[in-house]
This record gives structure tokens, C-alpha cells and sequence, in this order.
């Protein structure tokens, strides 16, 4: 059974960071391209970055090109994303989502989903 499992969110002050991580379990990682979803209360989930399968070719929101990286480490099936001068309104729940070998901007494309971590940017 396939399982994704985000942590490492938490209450961070503006400017700070955090590092989240993307625990996967019951499918081979290596096959596939992890994307990076959030979603703001009161807005709809969007896409904030994936890493392919294919060729490791990484996509960033505008949003956060620059202070957010994805990654991913295939030999211990857990995904990451470094994010940096964090703003307030990179407040959300931030999920990970698996999807076989490409990267997609859309959530019907992903096959499996973890149950979010919260990210708050407060002073």
C-alpha cells in the first residue's frame, strides 16, 4: 500500500525557513516524480514544485522560484523541500504527491497523496 508522509512544518517568523520532508513507503520512488501542493485557508490547493522521475528536472512556481528546492533521495524513498525567506502568505498546508515518472502542475495526474503538514509565517 502506498503511504507519502510530510513533516518537518511548523511556525516559522518571516524571513525564517524549514525544511520538509516527504517519507515514502509501498511504491519505488525511483519511477516516480514528486510534486509539492499547498493550500492557504480559503484557497484553492496549487502546485508549488515537482522533481521528475525522468531526468531529476526540477519546475517551481513563480511564487516561490528562489527561496524554495525539491528534492528527492531515491535510496531512502523520502523527497524534501527547502524553504527559505519564508512569507506570510506561505501560510498553508503543504502536501506531497507522487506521480508515475513526470512532473504535472495538475492534481488529477497524481496517483498518491500524503495528509499534509501545516506551515505557518507569523511574527
Amino acid at each position: 500500500q502506498a503511504q507519502l508522509v510530510e513533516s518537518g512544518g511548523g511556525l516559522v517568523r518571516p524571513g525564517g525557513s524549514l525544511s520538509l520532508s516527504c517519507a515514502t513507503s509501498g511504491f519505488i520512488l525511483h519511477n516516480y516524480a514528486i510534486g509539492w501542493f499547498r493550500q492557504a485557508p480559503g484557497k484553492e490547493r496549487e502546485g508549488v514544485s515537482c522533481v521528475s522521475s525522468t531526468d531529476g528536472s526540477t519546475y517551481y512556481a513563480d511564487s516561490v522560484k528562489g527561496r524554495f528546492t525539491i528534492s528527492k533521495d531515491n535510496a531512502k524513498n523520502t523527497a524534501y523541500l527547502e524553504i527559505n525567506s519564508l512569507k506570510p502568505e506561505d501560510t498553508a498546508i503543504y502536501y506531497c504527491a507522487a506521480n508515475l515518472y513526470v512532473c504535472s502542475w495538475s492534481e488529477g495526474e497524481y496517483d498518491y497523496w500524503g495528509q499534509g503538514t501545516q506551515v505557518t509565517v507569523s511574527s
